[in-house]
Parts: structure tokens; C-alpha cells; sequence
């Protein structure tokens, strides 16, 4: 009876670790323009240079420096103040529309190529209405078109 209670304790500590580990490990480049580098320090080279929103996952932490990976899993190190956690996604498909509501029978009122970062402002059954800070630009596109949180 007691074992069977620790068994159970101790998986359901494990489950909330791992949920609250899959939570906290996005952030977002939090400065106009920081470096991706090979390890974590100045002294290692500049893979990647990367814009204010970029989306990264934390795979990694050493000091000051997270290990990180991209929407195309590159794999780097930045310094941990110039991220936040402020949401942001980056799309990874070739061209996607950004429509005026969250679904494909709203009008288009743009486009946007691969590579683009936006702001997430709301998430609606599948959709995410997003803004492209420097542009202006504000709408919904189909979340599987994304990568980031």
C-alpha cells in the first residue's frame, strides 16, 4: 500500500516536471538584433544574427547562455537577457494568407513568406490572430502554417 502510494507520488511529480518543462522553454529575441553563437560565450563565433520576436526553444543552459534551436533546427547558444517570453511565431511554410478572421472564409488582407516573425495576440480553434510589428499589419493565420508559441 505505501509503495504503491510513492509509485504514484512519484509519477504524478514526474508528469507536472515534464509539463511544466514543456511550458517554460520558448522565448522570444527580446533586442533589435542579438547573435546566435557556436557556444555559450563572446568568444565563440556568430552562427546567426537574429531579430527583435525570433522564436527559439530552450534545449539547454549553461550560466548566463541558453542552448537553443529554430524553426529549421538550428542549433546555437544566446544570452539569456536578450530574450523574453513574450509569445511570438515565425512561419514556416513557403507563403501563407493572413485572413481577417480565424477561418479560410474570412478575406485574405495579406500575405506572408517563410521566415516572417509575428506577435501572438489570441489563439481560437486552431487559428491565431497575430501582428507583424514593424508593418502593422494585424490578422489570423491557420496555426499549423506557424512555429513558436
Amino acid at each position: 500500500m505505501i509503495r504503491s502510494f510513492f509509485l504514484t507520488l512519484l509519477v504524478s511529480l514526474c508528469l507536472t516536471a515534464t509539463a511544466t518543462m514543456a511550458q517554460a522553454t520558448m522565448v522570444s529575441v527580446d533586442a533589435d538584433m542579438i547573435n546566435l553563437r557556436s557556444g555559450p560565450g563572446t568568444n565563440y563565433k556568430i552562427l546567426w544574427e537574429l531579430g527583435r520576436g525570433y522564436p527559439l526553444k530552450v534545449i539547454g543552459s549553461k550560466g548566463n547562455w541558453y542552448r537553443v534551436t529554430d524553426f529549421e533546427d538550428d542549433k546555437g547558444w544566446v544570452y539569456k537577457k536578450l530574450v523574453s517570453r513574450t509569445p511570438h511565431l515565425v512561419v514556416k511554410k513557403k507563403a501563407i494568407n493572413i485572413r481577417s478572421g480565424p477561418s479560410t472564409r474570412y478575406k485574405i488582407v495579406r500575405q506572408a513568406k517563410r521566415g516572417v516573425v509575428f506577435r501572438t495576440l489570441q489563439r481560437k480553434r486552431g487559428w491565431v490572430k497575430v501582428r507583424h510589428e514593424e508593418e502593422k499589419v494585424e490578422g489570423w493565420i491557420k496555426r499549423d502554417l506557424l512555429w513558436g508559441w
